[in-house]
């Protein structure tokens, strides 16, 4: 039986009974797998006391072909991020970043960029002001890496160069920046919204940019995210209250 070492992301746990517990983990190199704890709840054992969700460790699981559930042997914790208990706005931040990863990542499929970054994004949350840059770049990545990369530097539909002045339009149906709306999810946004997400295309973040701009990309992202999953994850409305319902 196949066993696999690997460094971990708890999305979702659930408790299977008194001392067990069932998780769903985002692996760096093995990709999502979902896993049977038994006594993982028990004080002293080979779980450091359960799971809690963001938390990163080293887990150690036996993986049985043709089984649902791998089993898992040993978890071993590197990092809490503690701000995430301890300030609301960070907090549904991260929920919303593992919700977005449990929804758009299927099991067994590695993505270690996608891991890579959402260390960095929780990182950032220790500082109030990185929230949104948080957010924005965590989406970005976990889009560009599952291949629904939005296209912000040309025409969506028709390759074309986009007009050198005046607001654009965004259509989730067309997967980017498109000449004229088509249908309820598409939407006008701002030049300065576009270039920032052409940065980021780029490989060239702007560190420098106005908050309120990268605010409104990082919504324009999640909205992006909802069109493409057909409905809105559970965390988004706590990530950006202002995003209403559709």
């Amino acid at each position: 039986m196949p066993t696999l070492t690997d460094t971990a992301f708890c999305l979702r746990r659930w408790d299977f009974s008194e001392t067990s517990q069932t998780v769903r983990l985002l692996t760096r190199e093995h990709g999502v797998i979902r896993g049977l704890a038994k006594g993982a709840k028990r004080e002293r054992g080979a779980f450091s006391g359960g799971f809690d969700i963001l938390a990163r460790g080293q887990i150690v699981a036996i993986v049985k072909p043709g089984r649902e559930l791998a089993t898992l042997t040993e978890w071993s914790l590197q990092e809490t991020f503690r701000v995430l208990r301890h300030r609301l706005d960070a907090n549904r931040a991260g929920l919303y970043m593992a919700d977005l990863v449990h929804h758009l990542l299927t099991d067994q499929d590695p993505h270690p960029a996608i891991f890579d970054a959402l260390v960095v994004a929780l990182r950032l949350l220790e500082t109030p002001a990185a929230v949104p840059r948080a957010l924005l770049e965590l989406q970005w990545t976990v889009l560009e890496q599952t291949g629904y990369r939005p296209e912000v530097e040309r025409d969506a539909r028709s390759g074309v160069a986009l007009p050198d002045a005046g607001a654009l339009t965004f259509s989730a149906r067309a997967g980017g920046t498109v000449a004229d709306a088509d249908g309820p999810e598409s939407w006008r946004v701002r030049r300065e919204t576009i270039e920032l997400l052409q940065g980021l295309a780029r490989g060239e973040p702007d560190p420098d940019a106005p908050a309120e701009v990268v605010t409104r990309s990082s919504r324009l992202l999640a909205v992006y995210a909802r069109a493409i999953i057909g409905r809105e994850i559970p965390t988004m409305r706590w990530a950006f209250p202002e995003i209403g319902v559709r």
